[in-house]
């Protein structure tokens, strides 16, 4: 064959090793040593002692030695680690991978399979036949260990979720995440202007597998013509610390919080808690998350707040919203407050009580608590407290649970049981009695509140009632919060009674219909009742030529402390232009009605917009919104102008700030304080990165980070080679981690950054390097592979950059680039002299 074929070959070496080895034919293969022995006669190379083709004399031989491998457990794949050849004691010409106890680890063995396993080595090293079945194999041309272990010997694991023996705490690092919103109103009625800048955010550490966090939250309004002064405020909402405690699938949390309980009402303390976390277990068991539904009457802040504490500020368009992403962790009562650009605010409560609380057969949840409560200048304010709670699976189909406060002047005791009712769904019943001294009175009030709860997925109507319960409180009966307030403020906040809540979607596949209805109705035992509800109908349809069109009705009812809050909201939407869609929006409520034509489109992957205008009763309006994933931050902007009553416009900024002794980066913000990676592309800038939002471009240092990771879920990330730079090339393009509550992942992508070039390279004497020898970069990053006459195709190069070339094992000699490189796409050799090294001068 032919050698000018490799020389035209700009393909990565392990590709041309593999095509070496294939494609060179007149081998012989001896079948008790499985070895092959290469007729070089075939071969168009004018020297042929001086070829080097060793390490292609073995089927299936990988020399000894350190090589990065994506490791295979059956189908999973555990991508790049560190992979050791050595020579087995009974075979000196062969070579096995070192599978150490730090790989083991990764398995996710049963514990009884754990100790059945034999080592090598020294004991650094996993005999692979040590359990039957089980094998090794590795591909130097895939650059992948194979390792086959029957799924017997393993613990559960899925598509997307890793055993605990996988997760990674990550690495130690400083954070800062900011959700900053700016906003300015001119109301030409009153003739004033409001100014307000609000944000909030998370400060912390990682050490190791201790989550340091510190919550922030501050708000700056100004108001002209109005006489009063600026208000401004900034508090930090809680000091906290957590880590994982895999052993116990459990949540360790030290300092301020808010009680997380399925049983008892939430309430502010310091101390500790150990709180069995779902988010450990597998997705399919993990529960329920609450979202905020709702319509804005116009661009909006959508502020959800808990007992003061804001957890998440939103700008969204004018229209029905949907905010699904607040933490599972979150329970008890949110507040959610719609700050309008009209200067109209809307203002409702939400329950976050979750699904019946049941529990797997034979598995104990529990939660557990103890300190103090505490206010918002961080001061003790009641006594001394300890709370628990557990739901143990008594059977494949019923579950107990129960809990008790106890703490100073007040206690309460609550058992439940819930029954999974299989095609009728699942259903629970509990009931709580609480006891309270109130020292203002010196009264003792005891009463009972008891709580029906109902989950069911009727999949042949392909309907679901995600949460339907009903609560009935006695009037003497208590929570813990109720009695703290009472405590300090001498009268109780609230008393309530009844409770009706219901959450349901249907779809009518054949109409092309959807509904969904979320429902509360909350009375109370010394105030108006509140009611709240949103029904939400979509439908899909064609007309003509015209394609999937859609026709939405949003109807609500907000009832807050006596005063109604109604209104509707219709949209028929048209697909226009490129991705685009023309919409026709109509609303009514109490205070206005409107009708407006609106047109949104996509910029890119990056931006969109919406562009409205329309009339409501006092005149023309018209408004504007648009959205930009950036590389550090995410930014919305809006603008709108009714004629008569207002002209408003609004910013907001959403990122953060990770730092680490492995590199630093400005990034867009997930979850506050929450899990994120650091992707390391070689110092290389500019090489995209796709995780699960917009695709991200490394800095100028090489550093990534994406936010938008999910705790103890597998995640994978990787380089975008559809846009990548025509100067990089990427050895490996997908990594991936299982990582736990708030950890700071690290990958490294090698990463090839430099021109290309065909070169020849001659030693002193005139000579070549033989024929297969390997081409290094400083980083060790092979970048070409010695072909016929020392000719060999470079990728990767830089101006002035030095280089070594290997064979026998070793480097053998350095070459040196020169200071300006031929800017001719590498269709010109250039001669690079080779200067050879002494043992001592190797750089390896």
């Amino acid at each position: 064959m032919a050698l000018s074929y490799f020389k035209a070959l700009p393909s990565r070496p392990h590709t041309l090793a593999l095509i070496i080895s294939s494609v060179i034919s007149g081998a012989t293969l001896s079948a008790q040593a499985h070895e092959f022995t290469f007729n070089t006669d075939v071969l168009d190379v004018n020297d042929r002692s001086n070829i080097d083709l060793d390490q292609f004399s073995r089927s299936g031989y990988i020399m000894p030695g350190d090589y990065v491998m994506a490791v295979h457990i059956n189908k999973q794949e555990l991508l790049e680690q560190p992979v050791t050849f050595y020579v087995p004691d009974d075979d000196p010409k062969g070579s096995l991978p070192c599978v150490t106890p730090e790989l083991v680890a990764q398995f996710g063995l049963r514990p009884e399979m754990k100790n059945k396993l034999a080592w090598w080595h020294q004991g650094q090293c996993l005999v692979p036949d040590s359990l039957p079945g089980m094998s090794a194999q590795g591909d130097l041309g895939a650059a992948k260990l194979y390792l086959s272990i029957p799924q017997a010997y393993l613990e559960y694991t899925s598509d997307n979720w890793d055993p605990p023996s996988r997760w990674e705490e990550g690495i130690p690092g400083l954070l800062l995440d900011y959700n900053v919103n700016a906003q300015t109103q001119r109301q030409q009625q009153q003739g004033t202007n409001n100014y307000n800048l609000s944000g909030n955010g998370t400060v912390g550490a990682n050490l190791g597998s201790w989550r340091l966090r510190a919550d922030w939250q501050a708000r700056l309004e100004h108001q002209t013509g109005s006489g009063q002064p600026t208000q401004n405020n900034w508090d930090w909402s809680r000091y906290y610390a957590y880590r994982a405690i895999p052993r116990l699938g459990a949540k360790l949390m030290l300092g301020e919080n808010y009680l997380n309980s399925d049983i008892f009402d939430s309430f502010r303390f310091a101390g500790v808690s150990l709180v069995t976390d779902d988010s450990m277990l597998p997705p399919n068991l993990r529960g329920y998350a609450p979202e905020v539904t709702g319509v804005a009457k116009t661009n909006a802040k959508v502020i959800i707040s808990q007992q003061g504490r804001v957890l998440q500020e939103t700008l969204v368009a004018a229209g029905p919203f949907r905010i699904q992403d607040i933490s599972g962790s979150v329970a008890g009562q949110l507040d959610i407050r719609v700050e309008e650009q009209d200067g109209s605010v809307q203002e409702f409560k939400l329950d976050t009580s979750s699904v019946p609380y049941l529990t797997r057969p034979g598995m104990v949840r529990y939660k557990v608590a103890l300190g103090r409560p505490n206010d918002w200048q961080h001061h003790t304010d009641g006594p001394l407290f300890a709370t628990g709670e557990f739901s143990w699976g008594v059977s494949n189909g019923w579950s107990l649970y129960g809990g008790g406060v106890a703490g100073g002047d007040y206690n309460a005791q609550a058992l439940g049981i819930g029954r999974d009712l299989l095609m009728f769904g699942a259903l629970s019943l509990d009931a709580t009695q609480s006891r309270a001294r109130l020292p203002y009175t010196d009264e003792t009030l005891s009463g009972g509140s008891y709580r029906l709860s109902y989950s069911k997925r009727f999949d042949d109507y392909d309907s679901q009632v995600t949460f339907a319960g009903y609560r009935f409180s006695q009037q003497n009966y208590m929570s813990m919060s109720e009695y703290l307030d009472a405590r300090t403020y001498g009268t109780r906040s609230q008393n309530s009674k009844e409770m009706y809540t219901i959450t349901f979607n249907q779809q009518f596949r054949q109409l092309g219909l959807s509904a969904y209805l979320d429902y509360q109705h909350q009375t109370y035992w010394d105030r108006p009742d509140n009611d709240r509800y949103n029904l939400s109908l979509q439908r899909y349809f064609d007309i003509g030529r015209f394609r999937n069109l859609s026709v939405s009705v949003n109807a609500y009812r907000n009832k807050y402390n006596g005063v109604n809050d109604d209104g509707m909201y219709l949209r028929l939407s048209v697909p226009w232009g490129n991705r685009g869609s023309l919409s026709y929006n109509s609303s009514w409520d109490r205070n206005d009605n409107s009708q407006q034509v609106s047109y949104f489109a996509p910029v890119n992957d990056h931006d969109n917009y919406q562009l409205s205008a329309g009339t409501a009763r006092s005149g023309v309006k018209a408004s504007g919104y648009y959205s930009h994933q950036g590389d550090i931050a995410q930014m919305n902007a809006n603008a709108s102008y009714q004629a008569g009553r207002y002209s408003s416009l609004g910013v907001s900024f959403q990122g953060g700030a990770t730092s680490t002794l492995q590199g630093a980066a400005l990034h867009r913000a997930g979850s506050l304080g929450g899990t994120r990676m650091l992707l390391d592309t070689d110092g290389v800038a500019g090489i995209p990165i796709q995780g699960y939002g917009a695709t991200t471009e490394s800095n100028r240092f090489g550093k990534v980070v994406v936010a938008d990771v999910s705790s103890y879920y597998r995640n994978r990330v990787n380089i975008d080679l559809n846009h990548l730079p025509d100067n990089a090339e990427a050895a490996h393009s997908v990594v991936q981690a299982t990582l736990t509550e708030g950890a700071i992942g690290y990958r490294h992508f090698e990463v090839i950054a430099g021109g290309k070039a065909m070169a020849v390279l001659r030693l002193a004497d005139g000579s070549t390097p033989p024929f297969g020898a390997t081409v290094l970069n400083k980083k060790r990053q092979e970048v070409g592979i010695v072909n016929d006459g020392g000719s060999v195709y470079l990728s990767g190069i830089n101006a002035g950059e030095a280089m070594t070339v290997h064979w026998s094992g070793l480097a053998q000699c350095e070459l040196m680039l020169p200071e300006v490189l031929p800017n001719n796409g590498g269709l010109t050799d250039l001669l690079l002299p080779c200067r050879l090294l002494n043992a001592s001068d190797d750089p390896a």
